[in-house]
């Protein structure tokens, strides 16, 4: 899956862009069909130590699933949205089979008719 990484206002080094991709990867465990991924990271002017902001942005099929996190890391705020967008696809996922066994099931239902 390809990764965009943004970092607004800082330089992000080469460690923590390939902590975030080794991190979007392993969601293609749990749906192999997305198609990107973008990573906003920022810098919050806030006075606590809680001032960094991973947002994740991934696209599939059918929607795009968005997630923010803020916490005292890079690192840290990243694996929170990776778990939250997981989530997500796991929901996405489940909501897709429902929809499409009424589908088949409708199918059926007309096919018997005729």
């Amino acid at each position: 899956m390809k990764i965009g990484v943004q970092s607004i206002h800082f330089t992000a080094d080469q460690k923590l862009l390939d902590f975030i991709q080794k991190k979007a990867n392993k969601l293609d465990q749990f749906y192999d069909q997305i198609i990107s991924g973008e990573v906003y990271l920022k810098l919050d002017n806030a006075v606590n130590e809680a001032n960094k902001i991973s947002e994740i942005k991934l696209i599939i099929p059918g929607t795009i699933l968005f997630a923010k996190e803020q916490c005292k890391s890079f690192e840290e705020a990243t694996d929170l949205s990776i778990e939250s967008l997981r989530k997500q696809i796991t929901k996405f996922k489940e909501k897709n089979r429902t929809t499409e066994s009424k589908h088949k099931s409708l199918l059926a239902e007309t096919e018997d008719e005729f």
